[in-house]
């Protein structure tokens, strides 16, 4: 989890393929509309995110037997809430780092529906993880295997941590 440009498909990527389990981009289940609107630079409302995270959550869902890594913003705990009602089990990774190394990631990345016009309101709807969620809040400048290490070695936590605290 976290906002755009934070490293959640890179770093999910490499987690599922450590733990040798499927892996999803929460970006492909975004509606045609929901492209279209960020594309536009204009940031979702929680009515365009419902189905998208109940998709997301479905998707888990299916994989609870064997697990599943899915990049997901989850920026808030509602958001969260929606995917831990399919996939009670879930942990969330929370890639946490400062605006403006995120707008630069943002601005460098080739492609990408997502503007750093939009990264700002990222931030202000980002809810960081509660204590009693089961999660771990990782600095997104380590290097990607290092957040893979750093979150394996934290996997057994149940209530969020923050190794920057």
């Amino acid at each position: 989890m976290g906002v755009t440009g934070s490293g959640k498909t890179t770093v999910g990527e490499a987690l599922s393929r450590r733990l040798g389990v499927p892996f999803a981009d929460a970006d492909d289940f975004h509606s045609p509309a929901s492209i279209a609107k960020m594309s536009a630079g204009v940031p979702l409302q929680d009515a365009d995110r419902l189905p998208w995270l109940r998709s997301i959550g479905a998707w888990l869902a299916g994989h609870a037997a064997t697990g599943a890594v899915a990049s997901c913003s989850a920026l808030k705990r509602a958001y969260r809430d929606v995917l831990r009602a399919s996939a009670p089990s879930v942990a969330f990774v929370h890639l946490h780092g400062d605006q403006e190394t995120v707008r630069a990631r943002v601005a460098a990345r080739p492609g990408h529906f997502m503007p750093a016009s939009l990264v700002a309101s990222q931030f202000q709807t980002l809810e960081p993880l509660e204590p009693g969620e089961h999660g771990v809040v990782l600095d997104l400048r380590r290097g990607v295997e290092e957040l893979v290490e750093d979150y394996l070695a934290a996997a057994g936590a149940r209530p969020a941590t923050d190794p920057r605290a």
